[in-house]
């Protein structure tokens, strides 16, 4: 599954990504990718969405893949410790073909 958020990833869409995520998730033995492309930025909230979703993931080994964050996400990920949680990749068809 690919979850394709537009727009600032910040308090009340945080949520709402949380929420999306957590559902596919559990629906989806954990084959869920971020295309972070279209994310110009995450606050705090947005991070924290972005960390239990990669959390949970992580009880059963997996971890969140995000496919083209710009600089500014990646930036501020790296500047509050977080960018180790993530798999990156640079588009979604390298995302998908991870899970192969």
């Amino acid at each position: 599954m690919v979850l394709k958020p537009v727009g600032p990833l910040i308090e009340g869409d945080a949520e709402q990504f949380k929420s999306r995520a957590l559902d596919l998730v559990r629906r989806n033995l954990g084959r869920v990718l971020v295309d972070a492309a279209a994310i110009p930025f995450v606050d705090s909230r947005g991070i924290e969405a972005l960390v239990d979703v990669t959390e949970e993931l992580g009880q059963s080994g997996r971890a969140l893949k995000l496919c083209a964050p710009t600089a500014t996400v990646r930036q501020v990920l790296e500047l509050t410790g977080w960018s180790d949680a993530f798999e990156y990749f640079d588009d979604v068809n390298a995302g998908i073909r991870s899970f192969l």
